[in-house]
């Protein structure tokens, strides 16, 4: 029992503080192990007040700066990257295969929208935003718009493309003929090799006679060409286009009266040879739609054209004879010398003149009538 003279065993200071614990602690409480400090973190805090915190003002508890902190890495843009780069790599090998078609499948479009999704994702988080940016040009350059515009380019250029064609669609691309023709017509026809001596004979006689009536000299100005005819069914047939080397004058034939004179020539020739008679397409007289003549001849009559342009045939046979003049005397605008001059430059040919040509549509080789008519077999 404490007698009520004895001094108060709690006391407590005019500040508030809880009253300091009775020796030895309160019964029954439990003791918390406080956390090992070194002594060099106890003598900074010491030495700092015995605050726990530092002379900076921090304390041990508190979060270190920011500066101090480790950036965290972007997952988010590496996956972008990754899928970015294999996105351009399938596209690259399917380009490569010819695969057109999947390059507009649904699939690749969905691939494509997630590459896109992956990219966008990682460009509005700061961390994977270089990594994102770097997924964002890959994509824009080998995407599969890009890829499959390439890969269409390519499959035409060849005639590779196969896609999802039947097997009857694959037989007939390489159908012999031409479609909706009768092929029989062109093994009654004039042969190609018939065709290229009818022209060098019926050219090398008109450039005799214009050279010893006129004086005109000549140029060569490009070589004989064959191209394969399209068959009609997406491949390409065993006829061809035919066209003939190309002679100019080396002068200017000007004057109205100069020119009807040369082409009068020149029909006289040609049908000593089987061509028929000619037609001056340039002529409103010809039946060509007269609004169109002053666009491509450079003038509505004859006498005040830039260009002339007669035609001949040898039909039955496929033959076509052309005899062309431009007069850049009648060139009033300066439009069409321009134009000749950017062809001369790449051609060599004469800036004016006169120009022969044969050309021969859908001509068959003797040396391939007999493979053709064994082509042939194969469809009904």
């Amino acid at each position: 029992m404490v007698e009520p003279s004895d001094p108060p065993r709690y006391v407590s200071d005019s500040a508030g503080a809880p009253p300091v614990p009775p020796p030895g602690g309160y019964r029954g409480a439990r003791r918390l192990l406080a956390p090992s400090v070194s002594p060099a973190v106890g003598a900074v805090n010491g030495s700092a007040g015995g605050d726990g915190r530092d002379r900076t003002g921090s304390s041990a508890e508190d979060p270190p700066p920011r500066s101090a902190s480790r950036r965290p890495r972007s997952s988010l843009g590496w996956i972008a990257l990754a899928a970015a780069i294999l996105f351009a790599l399938v596209g690259v090998v399917l380009a490569a295969m010819g695969a057109t078609d999947a390059f507009f499948s649904t699939t690749m479009l969905v691939l494509q929208l997630v590459v896109l999704g992956l990219v966008v994702a990682a460009l509005v988080t700061r961390p994977g935003r270089r990594l994102g940016a770097a997924a964002l040009t890959v994509a824009l350059v080998l995407n599969g718009g890009t890829l499959g515009a390439v890969s269409a380019v390519r499959t035409a250029a060849t005639g590779s493309y196969a896609g999802h064609k039947t097997a009857k669609q694959k037989l007939w691309e390489s159908y012999p003929g031409i479609k909706d023709k009768d092929p029989q017509i062109f093994l009654d026809q004039q042969s190609l090799e018939e065709l290229q001596t009818l022209a060098d004979e019926t050219m090398g006689d008109v450039r005799a006679r214009l050279t010893a009536q006129y004086g005109l000299t000549w140029v060569k100005t490009s070589d004989a060409q064959e191209r394969p005819e399209r068959n009609g069914y997406g491949g390409e047939s065993m006829l061809v286009r035919y066209s003939s080397p190309v002679w100019a004058t080396t002068q200017p034939v000007s004057g109205y009266a100069h020119k009807l004179e040369v082409m009068r020539t020149v029909e006289e020739v040609i049908g000593e040879h089987g061509w028929r008679g000619m037609i001056a397409f340039n002529d409103p007289a010809s039946g060509v739609d007269p609004s169109v003549i002053p666009k491509m001849y450079g003038g509505a009559t004859p006498q005040e054209q830039v260009s002339w342009e007669w035609f001949s045939d040898d039909r039955p046979d496929p033959g076509w004879f052309y005899a062309d003049i431009t007069d850049l005397a009648n060139d009033t605008t300066g439009q069409y010398r321009a134009s000749r001059e950017h062809t001369a430059q790449r051609t060599g040919e004469p800036l004016e003149g006169l120009q022969l040509a044969v050309v021969g549509r859908y001509m068959l080789s003797a040396a391939k009538a007999d493979d053709f008519r064994t082509a042939l077999a194969k469809f009904p």
